[in-house]
């Protein structure tokens, strides 16, 4: 099923090692080592972590999503957080 929509562009990336491993795009573009913050349990290396990959993307997008007329001149900042499972282990 279509709907009449058509796929202008596909990213793809790659992660090794879950969230203390290495992430990559399939163009190279994005080649980033990963870690877990201290405040989520890890040891807070220097690499990033997915939460701030998706803040980052997700903020570019809804900014380029606002009207035309702001013409880039808002600023847009996301915070994502990470939460605790009734377990006592970081949720997904």
């Amino acid at each position: 099923m279509n709907d009449g929509l058509q796929i202008l562009y596909t990213a793809e990336a790659t992660a090794v090692g879950g969230r203390e491993g290495h992430a990559r795009t399939s163009d190279g573009r994005v080649d980033v080592a990963l870690d877990v913050p201290r405040e989520m349990g890890g040891s807070g290396g220097p690499g990033t972590n997915p939460e701030q990959l998706f803040a980052t993307g997700y903020a570019a997008c809804f900014q380029s999503a606002l009207p035309r007329a702001t013409r880039g001149k808002i600023e847009v900042t996301l915070s994502v957080g990470g939460v605790r499972a009734d377990e006592g282990r970081a949720a997904a």
